[in-house]
Order: structure tokens, then C-alpha cells, then sequence
């Protein structure tokens, strides 16, 4: 089965905060590898903030692709699935959000709620940023000291980063590109050099690069 590109939280953490009729809200977002690190997130908010009107949240997870949200005490609908479908919407997995509320006496409203909520959860997402994961081929190419700027000069064209450089009898260069895109630059590779160099694939994984 093609493995897709997924996305996650670019920084491990992000934080913002705002007042809305007095109310004070603070949103925090994750990235997380599991339930188990959503809901550690979640306790550590509520251990935090014991004397907060409600810490209302929502996680996603990859891995089973887990989905949960919680209104903690504001009416139903008016918290937990605001912010994940903020999250949702954002494409966003491996990623948890806790949004804090101190009362400030004066009510929102489930229309003021939702809103909040919403916005709570969006500036959670713009303080950590987007990443993008896509699979990447590993590969390593050696080649004689005489053909390095060649095979330089053809990386580039199919989005192939130098990851390391090896100085040895060689240079072999463990590089990373978009996966599937091995045969054609093979192809180049052995176009420029006369069919003397060429790239081994290694591994294949998933790599993020940041969303603008």
C-alpha cells in the first residue's frame, strides 16, 4: 500500500494566548508519538492549572489513527471538537491541544465558545507551525574525486540533499531524496559519468520539511 504524506506539528511545542469578555485563554500544542503522550500532556495541564474553569482538549494519533476530544464541563460541542477540527482541518496527526479557560464572569455563549475555542486552537497551530512528511529514499553514492562536482551539479535537479560526505579512497555521499525518484537519477548519474557512478538505495523513511 503507497504510503501518503501525513502532517505534524513543526515545533514540539507552541504556545499562545488571549482574552475574549475577560475571559483569559491560554492553547498549548504538542507533537506526540502516541495516546499515551497525548494524555500525559493533558494530566500535566490539568496538574498545572488545578484552578482553571476548563482545559479542553483534542489529540490526534497516526498509529491506529486515534481521534479524542473533551468539552471538560463547557457545554457539549462548544470546546473539544472546535479545536480538533482546527487541527482537522490543518491535516495535523501526531499532534495534541489543550486549550486553558479562566472564567472572567461574564458568558460567552455557545456561539462565543465555539469561536474561542476555535480560535484558541488556531493560534496553537501557528505558534508551533505545519511540517509536511513525506517518504524519502536513502542512498549512498560513491564516486571517483574526479566526478564529485559532476554528480553535484545533477543532484539538484532531482531534489537529492547531500546529508554526509565521506573522504576516503572515494567520496561517498549518503544523500536523501523524494522516494521513487532513484531510477531517474540513476539515469542522469549514469548519463554524466559515463555510466561509472550510480546511487544504492538503503532505506526509505519519512522526513519533514515546513509548511510556508
Amino acid at each position: 500500500m503507497e504510503e501518503k504524506d501525513y502532517f505534524v506539528p513543526f515545533e514540539a511545542y507552541g504556545e499562545d494566548r488571549f482574552e475574549e469578555k475577560h475571559s483569559k485563554f491560554i492553547a498549548r500544542l504538542w507533537r506526540v508519538e502516541s495516546a499515551e503522550e497525548a494524555t500525559a500532556k493533558i494530566k500535566e495541564m490539568r496538574d498545572a492549572h488545578w484552578d482553571a474553569t476548563h482545559n479542553c482538549w483534542a489529540y490526534l494519533v497516526r498509529e491506529g489513527n486515534l481521534m479524542r476530544y473533551s468539552d471538560d464541563g463547557e457545554p457539549q460541542g462548544t470546546a473539544g471538537q472546535p479545536i480538533l477540527e482546527v487541527l482537522r482541518h490543518r491535516g495535523l496527526t501526531n499532534v495534541c491541544c489543550v486549550v486553558t479557560r479562566y472564567f472572567g464572569g461574564i458568558l460567552l455563549g455557545t456561539g462565543g465558545l465555539v469561536r474561542a475555542y476555535t480560535q484558541g486552537a488556531q493560534l496553537a497551530v501557528a505558534a508551533a507551525g505545519v511540517m509536511r512528511m513525506s517518504l524519502f529514499s536513502a542512498v549512498l553514492i560513491a564516486c571517483p574525486y574526479n566526478l564529485f562536482e559532476i554528480v553535484q551539479r545533477v543532484l539538484p535537479d532531482f531534489d537529492c540533499a547531500i546529508d554526509e560526505t565521506d573522504y576516503g579512497a572515494d567520496v561517498t555521499l549518503t544523500c536523501s531524496l523524494p522516494a521513487g525518484g532513484e531510477d531517474a537519477l540513476n539515469r542522469a548519474l549514469a548519463d554524466a559519468t559515463a555510466g561509472r557512478v550510480y546511487a544504492e538505495a538503503i532505506e526509505t523513511k519519512f522526513m519533514g520539511r515546513r509548511e510556508a
